[in-house]
């Protein structure tokens, strides 16, 4: 019985040395937190001559800062309009929050990128909402994450 235990255990092990040399064995480990929320993920709005995508970078509320990254894109006119002026994020209570700054590129070009930083809103809401206006002719785009 003992001879059968240490041959199983061996054959385990070899097993286990193939899968991980071929690389079609995987381990993940999750080191997060229960508390920690997942990723959100990036919207995107294509909507007249200008694209606009958006990926919330860090909506927790131990951030000192919650963060939108922003690229704008077009091939037909200026991107010259203030992100910080144009934004605002609105939670699931209808309160509304002001930028407090944009990290990224100036006002000018076809193509611009960086960070919209707010306050974090405590408590925490259930949903957020970045709206950013008059961007292409386009009135207002709406971009609605659940948290």
């Amino acid at each position: 019985m003992k001879k059968i235990t240490l041959i199983f255990i061996f054959l385990i092990i070899i097993i286990v040395l193939i899968a991980a040399l071929t690389n079609s064995f995987s381990i993940t480990v999750n080191s997060k937190s229960p508390s920690s929320s997942t990723s959100l993920e990036t919207k995107e709005s294509d909507e007249g001559p200008v694209s606009v995508t958006v990926t919330p970078l860090s909506l927790e509320n131990n951030s000192p800062t919650w963060n939108f990254e922003i690229s704008l894109n077009t091939h037909s006119e200026e991107l010259s309009v203030d992100l910080a002026a144009v934004s605002e994020l609105v939670d699931d209570q209808e309160k509304i929050s002001l930028p407090i700054s944009w990290e990224g590129d100036g006002p000018e070009g076809h193509h611009r990128k960086g960070v919209l930083k707010f306050k974090p809103i405590s408590p925490k809401p259930a949903s957020v909402e970045l709206k950013i206006k008059n961007i292409g002719g386009v009135l207002e785009r709406s971009f609605i994450w659940s948290l």
